[in-house]
């Protein structure tokens, strides 16, 4: 049998800095202790799950005396659903930290010179700031400890349909009832809450990802500025009385929704890939503005969370590619062309490359749709599609503009960019653990110009970052 390992609790623990990705850290005999569940100034117990020679990592499990910063969470789900992190922290205290990750992690990881950083750009509204919310459906019932042995002293009842929210973080098979989620406007809650009634009251069973069967299984919401609003319930087989009445009665009960669709999805994860989403009611896509530019939002479309903060991002971008109307300009990960568009009026040329194909067709869309002839979207790999033959044809750029996701840019593309040797590069990403990684890489020809974090969204530990790059030639 394998021997159980002992539980080590460090108890008292005075918490005295922000580490990175929601951690803080305190210091006990010379060791680093990195710990979940605490913020700086937090006296804790620990419960340790890794403890190495100079390093160790754990959760609060008590909290002997609060940090004076703290406040009052304005979310009765916080702590549990694990959607917003931060809510018990000052949001000017939020930023403060997250301006610390961005030096933190380029200073740690990229290893190079670098400019004095520019202030963090905030966001002016820290709720209700999502276009996009994805409530999942399930048979797993989230029941925190102490709820679960009240009810089992009670002698109640475990059984029930299950839950209508957001996943536990940690669990797959988890989901946290939501009663008000307050990311994004309503009726977002409504009408999940009527997408729920409407099962349990025809018995019709929420989805078991275990076992992989149930009807009920997701609701994605999109909402637009233009006053757009997008609905797909996902269902985890066909029955078409049911699905029909479902829809017709959120249509009667929510005259709000502009475009309302359904998907069929019998595959084993909850991505839209390799699904078609059927339009029930609508056109099958909603519209943004970002500035006077217009965008179509399919389904399946990327498009930037937090609308308002999205202008600012592409601002900065903008700003940081120093156009004046004569350069081309690459926009890499460019998904559906909404960063080159933003940028087209001061560019002489946009060409865009992305690998999914879906996401090249509403590029072309949104440029057809914003009247902008000077944009080539191209389906395919950077590594592939940038060759001699390719430049010849379409010009090399002058400036690259890349959006990468969390993961970054593959030490491949890293290479190509080198060799490309554009004299402006505009970094944007989501994580500026791997940003700071490619920094290092691209640092054998480029030299870091400007860096400007952005916060996208307030309460999580997320944080966007723009770096400008000149070649050293």
């Amino acid at each position: 049998m394998r021997k159980q390992k002992k539980q080590v609790i460090l108890e008292n623990i005075t918490v005295e800095d922000y580490a990175a990705e929601g951690k803080s850290l305190a210091r006990v005999d010379g060791k680093v202790v990195f710990i979940e569940g605490a913020v700086p100034g937090d006296t804790v117990d620990v419960r340790l799950s890794k403890n190495k020679a100079d390093w160790a990592e754990g959760q609060a499990v008590a909290i002997r005396s609060f940090s004076p910063d703290r406040v009052d969470p304005f979310c009765a789900h916080f702590g549990v659903c694990g959607g917003c992190q931060w809510q018990m922290l000052p949001y000017q205290k939020q930023l403060q930290y997250k301006q610390q990750q961005v030096s933190d992690n380029l200073t740690r990881i990229g290893r190079i010179p670098l400019p004095e950083m520019m202030p963090i750009i905030g966001a002016d509204e820290t709720r209700r700031y999502r276009n996009k919310m994805e409530y999942t459906f399930a048979t797993g019932k989230y029941i925190p400890d102490a709820e679960f042995r009240r009810m089992k002293e009670a002698g109640e009842s475990f059984d029930g349909p299950g839950a209508a929210g957001f996943h536990v973080r940690g669990f797959f098979d988890k989901v946290v009832e939501i009663d008000t989620c307050h990311l994004q406007e309503e009726p977002t809650n409504l009408i999940r809450k009527a997408a729920a009634a409407f099962a349990i009251e025809h018995q019709l069973p929420f989805y078991n990802i275990k076992q992989h069967h149930g009807w009920l299984r997701n609701m994605f919401v999109r909402n637009s500025s233009t006053g757009g609003l997008m609905i797909n319930i996902m269902l985890g087989y066909e029955d078409a009385d049911h699905r029909q009445q479902l829809l017709d009665r959120l249509l009667r009960d929510f005259p709000q929704i502009t475009t309302l669709l359904y998907t069929i999805n019998t595959k084993r994860n909850d991505s839209l890939q390799g699904l078609e989403p059927q339009t029930h009611s609508g056109k099958g896509y909603i519209e943004e503005k970002l500035e006077d530019f217009r965008f179509i939002i399919s389904p399946k479309s990327f498009f930037q969370t937090n609308t308002r903060q999205a202008e600012k991002l592409y601002r900065v971008t903008r700003d940081f590619a120093e156009l004046d109307g004569t350069q081309t300009v690459y926009d890499l990960y460019c998904g559906t062309g909404s960063i080159g568009i933003f940028v087209s009026k001061q560019a002489a040329r946009i060409i865009g490359v992305e690998v999914v194909d879906d996401a090249i067709t509403d590029a072309k869309k949104n440029a057809e749709l914003n009247g902008i002839t000077h944009a080539s979207f191209f389906t395919g790999d950077v590594i592939d599609i940038c060759d001699d033959a390719f430049f010849a044809e379409h010009g090399r750029p002058d400036v690259i503009i890349t959006d990468p996701p969390r993961a970054g840019m593959h030490e491949k593309l890293v290479k190509k960019l080198l060799e490309i040797a554009a004299p402006t590069i505009v970094y944007v990403s989501c994580n500026p653990a791997t940003q700071a990684r490619d920094l290092g890489l691209l640092a054998e020809k480029y030299s870091v110009e400007k860096i400007q974090p952005v916060d996208m969204f307030p309460h999580t530990l997320h944080i966007e970052n723009v770096v400008q790059l000149k070649h050293k030639a």
